[in-house]
């Protein structure tokens, strides 16, 4: 095996679990899954409103050049999350409009980039959703190989090809595959459980009262006083 592949086939996230992590959101299913697979704050999304579920295609690029990224267009599905990392640091905006517009045209529904972004006016009026580090007018090169759909690391987090990768206005979480079914399980009994609480904390029921907190607070020496202190 070459050591830049692009892979062109792997198995994906079942759609109908990507629509139910969807419809759970990035902070619900980071806590159903162990709080695991968030990205970092520094992966922001350049729109509001938005929140998408799909599966990873891989992307891995030298720093500043995105050759890489109009290779993997030919192997996205509709439905699929690009996601994009750099062999070192790089804030150059890899991806712009016309990307976006090839990408689309494949039925991907978002990108995130380990990377910078640029055109970032007509990737709103087009609807097109990014989370990105960075917003930079620097251009790139298409001179340099690396690989698409295989295993990369973005953000701190391992991605595989097919893993289910959710966002939102919170950032980005990543499942693994074989995962993301227990975790849409664990998801939806935790929304469950937070439509009792939110009609309890609706009647003026206090959070202290209904989780129990009144003997931990006494226990860490927090003291209530009925006028100022001293």
């Amino acid at each position: 095996m070459s050591a830049h592949n692009v892979v062109r086939d792997f198995t994906r996230t079942d759609a109908s679990i990507l629509e139910g992590l969807a419809t759970l959101g990035v902070s619900t299913v980071h806590e159903a899954d162990q709080r695991r697979g968030a990205l970092s704050p520094a992966i922001r999304p350049i729109q509001a409103g938005v929140r998408i579920a799909g599966s990873a295609v891989t992307v891995r690029c030298p720093a500043g050049d995105n050759l890489m990224i109009h290779a993997a267009v030919e192997t996205c599905r509709p439905g699929d999350v690009l996601v994009v990392t750099t062999a070192a640091p790089s804030t150059h905006g890899m991806l712009g409009e016309l990307l976006a517009v090839s990408l689309r045209a494949r039925g991907v529904i978002g990108v995130v980039m380990d990377a910078g972004v640029r055109d970032v006016a007509e990737l709103r009026a087009m609807g097109f959703p990014v989370w990105t580090r960075a917003v930079s007018p620097l251009g790139t090169t298409k001179a340099n190989p690396g690989s698409v759909n295989v295993p990369v690391v973005c953000d701190g987090q391992d991605v595989a090809p097919g893993d289910a990768v959710v966002a939102d206005d919170d950032g980005v979480v990543v499942v693994p595959r074989d995962r993301a079914a227990a975790v849409l399980e664990a998801g939806r009994a935790r929304v469950s459980a937070e439509d009792a609480k939110r009609a309890q904390l609706a009647t003026g029921e206090l959070g202290v009262d209904m989780y129990d907190l009144r003997p931990l607070l006494a226990d860490l020496g927090v003291a209530y006083l009925d006028g100022p202190s001293g």
